[in-house]
């Protein structure tokens, strides 16, 4: 469907709305497309609309739309209004909106304006396309993707003796491999890493090998270790931490904090308060005690595994997941499985 390849144009820049696509068809000929712009701008059936040069022909064509048209005052006008106005006659759409300030209202005004409405259509299809949009509003949660890179003989890092004797990275994965979890960095809202993390590697947790932004990087810092000078307070990415310290009173620039109880269930937590905040994506690149602080929680909808081609014979075990695997490809000599949890 031509409107979900359009809709993928707006991965990383349309959250916390749905990167929705748009087709308007006059006598089997395409006259008007258009995707989701950046958040706060126009939507994808506003674009496609503005795109027709004959505007005439609105009059006798059918809009294709891969999610229901909205019916609400948001940052922009409701775009069904903008439909019924230009007197588009047939409207076909993939799946229905399960916001609640959609769910079904933008269908019914179509219907009251006297519109042919049909759908869902290519659900199946459309679903997967607004897989984190439909995730966070049917679930109350964000998608939630888990990432790691592990050795053929299944270790993460090597032992902390090795680390101590050898202070040097270990890279696991090559340099392509790396590249493309910047890429996933760029397409995600959120990225997530547990306190060992920070202290052992110091991450910068944004997108430098691949165009786009980064994402709003989380940690776990339950005792509020982190060093002042470590990269999450560099300020390059706004930065949320998880504690369950007190807050400091001083206010920083681009850091936030979000108290929660760690004798809890801490993944539901984190979940709950990422919903709060508008978060309809996060991925979370490790360690293994966070990984799996999901993965036990059966809080994670998909899982990106790269196996490189190097061992370590001991060390830090990955995590064993169990999901539906989707998709297993090369990225130069590594492995690379996506695992769904359905």
């Amino acid at each position: 469907m031509r409107g979900i390849e359009l809709g993928k144009n707006g991965l990383g820049t349309t959250a916390p709305n749905p990167m929705v696509g748009c087709v308007i068809v006059h006598n089997n000929t395409i006259i008007g497309e258009g995707f989701t712009s950046p958040f706060g701008g126009a939507h994808a059936e506003v674009n496609a609309i503005r795109s027709v040069q004959n505007k005439e022909l609105l009059k006798k064509s059918t809009l294709y739309v891969t999610l229901e048209p909205c019916a609400h005052h948001g940052k922009t006008p409701p775009c069904v209004d903008l439909i019924i106005s230009s007197k588009i006659p047939r409207v076909v759409i993939g799946v229905k909106d399960p916001h609640d300030k959609v769910g079904g209202k933008g269908i019914e005004k179509l219907l009251a304006a006297g519109c042919e409405v049909n759908t869902p259509v290519l659900e199946s299809r459309c679903r997967e396309h607004h897989r984190r949009f439909l995730t966070f509003h049917e679930k109350k949660r964000p998608y939630i993707i888990l990432k790691w890179a592990q050795t053929r003989d299944g270790f993460m890092a090597p032992s902390i003796n090795q680390r101590e004797k050898d202070p040097r990275p270990y890279w696991i994965t090559n340099r392509y491999s790396r590249q493309k979890v910047h890429q996933w960095r760029s397409e995600e809202q959120a990225i997530f890493v547990g306190t060992n993390t920070v202290l052992l590697d110091n991450p910068k947790l944004t997108t430098r090998s691949w165009a786009g932004h980064s994402p709003l990087r989380i940690i776990f810092d339950k005792d509020l270790k982190t060093p002042a000078s470590y990269n999450i307070f560099d300020r390059t990415a706004e930065t949320l931490i998880f504690t369950q310290s007190n807050v400091p009173n001083k206010a920083q620039k681009g850091i936030q904090y979000e108290c929660i109880d760690f004798s809890q269930k801490v993944a539901s937590q984190v979940c709950e308060t990422l919903f709060k905040r508008n978060i309809l994506s996060v991925i979370i690149e490790g360690g293994a005690a966070t990984l799996n602080t999901f993965i036990e929680s059966a809080l994670w909808d998909e899982a990106r595994i790269f196996t490189g081609t190097i061992s370590f014979y001991k060390g830090l075990t990955a995590p064993l997941i169990k999901g539906n695997e989707i998709s297993q490809t090369l990225v130069g000599q590594d492995t690379l499985s996506i695992l769904r949890n359905d």
